[in-house]
């Protein structure tokens, strides 16, 4: 019996020895250690350098952090001007607009009445319910403040991404959840000028919108803002600097009537004419290659950030557009994205989304671009949160009623850091 006892004793010492050590190990532990805000078996990718990161915020700042001392003294990195992002102006809010626009967006109904019937309807409600599935670093920001706008072209330098796209409705005219922005367009385009950056012209579908009405806001656009030092020009391979416009929903317009406006003999072209430019059409299907190369425009693009979504989106398919654009003297300008969700304003198109995998989704998509070796490469987007394909910097937000997504476990400019990265580490064979 004594010896049990003493058996016990001793193994209660050694436990109580074991208990002491591991609590005193605890104690000594750093955040680097294995508790830090990475998930389990994570580790920072390698494009993130030392000395980088900022701390993570887990709310959402109402007012832009606009650049210090500090990132002044910064090396300037190189700005890449075969790298077009498209950009939005379409948001606002109460302190700059009066009220909320955009940030409030409606449920978009399904087409089919019973499977509408079966998910939410009505709008979101700003500023802790916004029509997207991330929350911006700025909050629900205003398109007219300066100080975000000041703010969105130091992110876009960050990229080292040199031309902005924008989206654009003519003078009076908006998408049906804002409000006419062309008054904006002088204010971005100085913006964008104290930043090296170069703006192009993204023409949206508009009620009524023909080869006639298009062929005025060329004009309007030319005429207005062409003698602007941010104003974008493209110089092809004969030589000639000439504007470049992205057309969105090209296929909406019949060939035919395209090729008013775009071939030499067109009834009112534009060719030869101080309105020239180069003319870049959205492809979707894989018939569009056709229509568009009747219709006389200089290239396509594909636009959307879903991969498989459409002929066009699908990486796979680009070699074989790339080919045909060869063939045919066009230009082929690839769309990539970080990533692809809707469901905030269509929440039954789940079948869209297209997970970011912290960040791999993207830079597949970027090296599928640079494998068909394209003269430009277009990124969707910069801010278009409602369809999740932002590369703005985004915040970790949970509020009552919502979980929003974020780039953890990396930093806020996760994605303006890997498209510099990217690029600059392209090889010497691409033109990109």
């Amino acid at each position: 019996m004594a010896r049990l006892r003493r058996r016990a004793c001793i193994a209660l010492f050694l436990f109580t020895l074991f208990i002491f050590g591991t609590m005193m190990g605890l104690r000594t532990l750093k955040p680097s250690d294995g508790f830090s805000d990475l998930a389990p078996g994570l580790e920072l990718a390698p494009f993130v350098e030392r000395g980088e990161r900022r701390a993570v915020s887990h709310e959402a700042v109402s007012r832009p952090q606009v650049a210090t001392s500090s990132d002044a003294k910064a090396p300037t990195p190189p700005m890449y001007y075969d790298l077009h992002i498209f950009y939005y102006m379409w948001q606002g809010n109460p302190p700059s607009d009066g009220k909320y626009l955009h940030w409030d967006h409606v449920m978009v109904p399904h087409w089919d009445p019973k499977i509408s019937a079966s998910y939410p309807k009505g709008r979101h409600s700003p500023p802790e319910d916004i029509g997207s599935s991330f929350y911006p670093e700025l909050g629900p920001y205003s398109s007219r403040d300066p100080e975000v706008l000041e703010e969105h072209m130091n992110q876009l330098k960050a990229a080292a991404i040199g031309v902005l796209v924008l989206s654009w409705y003519p003078p009076g005219l908006a998408d049906d959840n804002g409000e006419p922005s062309d008054s904006l367009v002088p204010f971005i385009l100085d913006a964008a000028h104290r930043y090296a950056i170069k703006v192009a012209f993204h023409i949206q579908p508009y009620k009524g919108r023909d080869d006639h009405t298009v062929h005025e806001n060329i004009k309007y656009i030319i005429d207005r803002y062409g003698s602007h030092a941010a104003f974008y020009k493209y110089k092809t391979s004969t030589g000639r600097s000439l504007p470049l416009f992205y057309i969105y929903d090209s296929y909406l317009t019949p060939p035919e009537s395209w090729a008013n406006l775009f071939t030499p003999s067109g009834s009112h072209s534009l060719r030869n004419t101080p309105y020239d430019a180069v003319f870049i059409a959205l492809l979707v299907e894989e018939g569009h290659k056709h229509d568009i190369l009747s219709a006389g425009y200089d290239g396509m693009y594909t636009y959307f950030a879903s991969n498989g979504f459409s002929f066009g989106s699908s990486h796979q398919n680009w070699k074989t557009l790339k080919a045909f654009c060869d063939s045919n003297n066009l230009m082929f300008i690839p769309s990539v994205g970080p990533g692809y969700i809707d469901t905030s304003i269509r929440p039954w198109n789940n079948h869209n989304t297209r997970n970011r995998v912290n960040g791999k989704y993207y830079e597949t998509a970027l090296q599928a671009a640079l494998m068909v070796r394209p003269e430009i490469v277009s990124i969707t987007s910069f801010n278009e949160w409602h369809e999740g394909t932002q590369i703005e910097r985004a915040v970790p937000k949970k509020t009552l009623t919502r979980l929003y997504l974020d780039y953890l476990p990396h930093q806020p400019n996760m994605y303006l850091e890997l498209t510099r990265r990217i690029k600059r580490r392209a090889t010497s064979g691409n033109k990109l």
